[in-house]
């Protein structure tokens, strides 16, 4: 039965060496007094103290006794009986008691070991006594001190070596929750960059592209007829070209939109809806109501990728004839609308759709998606209205920090 001993440790493994060499020495002194005349037979002191020394050496060879209490028992045992023919020989051997103490207390249980250098201590005041011949409470204090600071020694090393023990798991547990949440945060990082990078890519380069293919596709029908029409379809190519790669180039370093970099969000939507208009055909005219503020750049960005990816689904399958985009200023609040009057779609199949795909792997369309996570990301809300024949409607509303304040501190 394995015991429930501290670990050897460095400060344990010093311990037991000075215990050894503490037994040593008070075997080796009583032999020597006993040669000087001064405790006892030396012939019989000598054999006592030998058989003591060998039953004691034979403990640490044994693996057994450092594995097992009940052989650890047996060995004390047998090395309690050893002592007991020293204390019969010498009464030097009451000096032996102390460094038993540590032995019963370290290799048995608490109520065992207690009880055992109970025994000891009796056995040594009993051995002193009779050599002296009587029978007082002097003789019994050494002997009870000794166990007395044995067993507080003892338990209090113990209770150390457990408080150590916990508080190093603890630390354990920590430092691997600590690597766990950092794996963590970087597992939510990186999908946040995957994240962002397809919103953009969906919102410029995806966008963009459809353009490009658009009027490459018009200057294609107007070979060889039209050559100078076909022409300026190549150059609006080119430029949208242009504006994608500035566009990749911003993205990818987390900049501000080429759009919004000298001009407000009014201004870059007004040219959205121009640039759009040329490149598609489709009339998009913008309107802008109330007083207009400074929004953050958070907000600016999202509308303006917003307004690109709804124009965008509008030109690619909307079919319509026209399209509206407002923006409204409001007390603490700003709104985006997009209305095309096309062919519209059911949003509720939309969205089983979309879900079904993703699950699958495939394409299920991000744009309505990444709509919806731009406008919640920035604590705002997303809407969208259409049925099969009626067009679309798309609304967006975020909360500008600090507008409402400044709206309640102006009417005051």
């Amino acid at each position: 039965m394995a015991t429930d001993r501290p670990r050897t440790t460095p400060v344990a493994r010093v311990l037991r060496v000075c215990l050894h060499l503490l037994v040593a020495g008070l075997l080796a002194l009583a032999v020597v007094r006993a040669l000087a005349g001064r405790g006892g037979d030396p012939v019989a002191v000598t054999a006592a103290a030998t058989a003591t020394a060998a039953v004691y050496t034979a403990g640490p060879l044994i693996g057994a006794v450092g594995r097992s209490r009940r052989a650890a028992a047996l060995w004390l045992a047998l090395l309690g009986v050893a002592w007991v023919g020293l204390l019969v020989a010498t009464p030097d051997g009451v000096w032996l008691a102390f460094p038993l103490y540590f032995l019963e207390l370290h290799l048995l249980g608490r109520r065992s070991g207690v009880a055992a250098v109970g025994v000891t201590a009796v056995a040594a005041i009993v051995a002193y006594s009779a050599h002296q011949d009587i029978l007082s409470v002097a003789p019994a204090i050494g002997p009870l001190l000794g166990a007395a600071f044995a067993v507080a020694t003892v338990f209090g090393y113990q209770a150390l070596y457990w408080e150590s023990e916990e508080r190093r798991r603890l630390i354990d547990e920590l430092t691997a929750a600590r690597a766990d949440l950092a794996t963590a945060h970087h597992a939510a990082g990186v999908l946040a960059e995957r994240e962002r990078l397809a919103r953009e890519i969906h919102d410029t380069l995806a966008q963009s592209l459809t353009s490009i293919q658009l009027l490459l596709r018009a200057a294609q029908r107007a070979l060889p007829e039209r050559t100078e029409a076909a022409g300026e379809y190549v150059e609006q190519a080119r430029q949208a070209a242009q504006d994608n790669l500035d566009e990749a180039r911003r993205f990818v370093r987390a900049l501000t939109p080429p759009a919004l970099e000298s001009d407000t969000l009014p201004v870059a939507l007004e040219r959205l809806c121009a640039t759009t208009s040329v490149r598609s055909g489709l009339p998009v005219r913008l309107h802008v109501f109330g007083e207009r503020v400074p929004l953050p750049v958070p907000h600016e960005v999202a509308l303006l990728r917003i307004a690109q990816s709804a124009l965008g689904n509008t030109v690619r399958h909307a079919g319509a004839g026209r399209a509206e985009v407002t923006l409204s200023f409001m007390a603490g609040e700003v709104a985006l609308d997009v209305v095309d009057d096309g062919a519209g779609f059911d949003p509720e199949a939309v969205r089983t759709r979309s879900a079904a795909a993703g699950a699958a792997g495939g394409d299920g369309g991000y744009g309505l998606p990444s709509m919806r996570a731009r406008a919640r990301a920035l604590g705002g809300s997303f809407a969208v209205e259409s049925a099969p024949g009626e067009g679309t409607a798309l609304a967006v509303l975020l909360p500008v920090p600090g507008g409402a304040a400044e709206a309640e501190e102006g009417s005051s």
